[in-house]
């Protein structure tokens, strides 16, 4: 069978997985939480021969650090599918009803996109939870993992849509592409493919829009800034700066630029200099290399995802000129602002233009897992249909019914009949 003709029936599928019930769905992610625990041995040692060629391979460490699937990251992955099943169902929810007139009553109901072809990073666990928000909310699933976890991805999709399709989901459900020539096809298939989520680097993602007539969704570089405003307490930003770098710094809302307001910077910088000896390198401007005698940072840091123990500094003097800073080069994904001022707070929360903006905690709160989405399939840096970290509720859309009694617009046109709107 062709690719096409593969995304063709999974077309097919998307009909029939749209109208299954709640029940029905739910005790797929049941059987795919079972699958998983019964099979761990095994998945684990897939893993382990990705884990072995990617060192061999001499792969960047944040890489193979998102490749590894291990204990923790499985019951993370279970524990997700069950927050889900717990989650009230997406589907089928009335978001309006209101009489036209008598006997004709218009509902505007959730339902699935459809058919959503999702290609991400080299996160196994990615795959498992991309397929339970799409089992969750209706939606048939395209799926193309990164070479370097071939072998996880693979036993993954195998349990999973064996698990799916035993516990009532239709055949075809879900599809896993596993080579990088048939993302070229897969951008072909408009008619079949309702939606594209690509996660990776912002050329990639460029490329990908640049290339298909698909709609996409998705974000591309994660640069993200914590900004120290004159009013903050050193007590809380150390903590904060650290978590937001180094807590797990290949992730896309790990920062990348520290701003520091001036009328602070010479406590704030010398302080977090030593927090940072031996496990973070700082990059700064002129002000901050002749404070503590770092690297220099040139303007192509301040648009840099480093996904790795580098943070960039610059002090400004004024949070306009943060807000400037992070509004020209942020990917506006998640910024922060640490401040005991709340008009500084206001301020900043009200014009950074960004999916996430933070007072007083770390970026590394982007989630969907940690926002009680159950996950998500991705973080969208776009304002149309969903924005932030993408859950169940950016993974369905809604239509419209309209039941009537034998009503024509005819009669409405001509003034027989009038509307009588009501909302019921």
């Amino acid at each position: 069978m062709s690719l096409k003709e593969e995304i063709k029936k999974v077309r097919q599928s998307s009909f029939r997985l749209a109208s299954l019930p709640e029940q029905t769905r739910n005790q797929a992610l049941e059987a795919v939480c079972g699958a998983l625990q019964k099979n761990a041995e095994a998945i684990f040692a897939e893993n382990q021969k990705d884990m072995e060629a990617a060192k061999a391979g001499a792969l960047p460490d944040p890489i193979i650090h998102r490749l590894l699937f291990d204990r923790k990251k499985m019951q993370d992955c279970i524990s997700g599918a069950n927050d889900l099943i717990d989650m009230e169902d997406p589907l089928f929810k009335v978001l309006l009803k209101r009489e036209l007139d008598e006997n004709l009553v218009l509902t505007r109901e959730t339902c699935p996109i459809g058919v959503i072809g999702v290609i991400f990073e080299s996160r196994p666990d990615a795959l498992v939870q991309i397929a339970c928000l799409c089992i969750k909310s209706g939606n048939c699933i395209i799926l193309k993992g990164g070479s370097e976890a071939k072998n996880t991805n693979r036993i993954l999709f195998d349990l999973i849509y064996e698990a799916g399709v035993s516990a009532g989901l239709p055949e075809h459900f879900a599809c896993l592409l596993e080579e990088r020539e048939e993302i070229r096809e897969l951008l072909t298939c408009q008619d079949e493919v309702d939606l594209l989520i690509p996660r990776g680097s912002n050329s990639f993602v460029q490329y990908i829009m640049d290339n298909t007539r698909i709609p996409v969704m998705g974000h591309a570089d994660g640069i993200c800034h914590v900004y120290v405003d004159g009013a903050a307490s050193i007590s809380k930003a150390i903590p904060i700066i650290m978590d937001s770098k180094t807590q797990y710094v290949a992730a896309c809302n790990a920062a990348e630029t520290l701003l520091v307001h001036s009328a602070i910077a010479d406590v704030l910088i010398p302080a977090l200099a030593d927090a940072c000896r031996a496990k973070v390198e700082l990059r700064g401007d002129r002000r901050t290399a002749d404070m503590i005698g770092c690297a220099p940072a040139g303007e192509e840091d301040y648009s840099t995802e480093y996904l790795d123990y580098i943070l960039s500094v610059k002090i400004v003097d004024s949070i306009d000129e943060a807000i400037d800073h992070i509004n020209r080069y942020g990917s506006h994904h998640t910024d922060c602002i640490i401040t005991e001022d709340k008009d500084s707070a206001a301020k900043f929360m009200s014009l950074v233009d960004s999916a996430g903006v933070y007072l007083n905690c770390s970026t590394r709160f982007a989630d969907g897992f940690r926002y009680g989405f159950g996950a998500e399939v991705g973080i969208s840096t776009g304002k149309l249909h969903a924005r932030g970290p993408v859950g169940l509720d950016g993974l369905v859309t809604y239509k419209y019914k309209l039941a009537g009694d034998g009503q024509i617009v005819a009669d409405y046109a001509s003034g027989k009949s009038e509307f009588r709107f009501r909302d019921l």
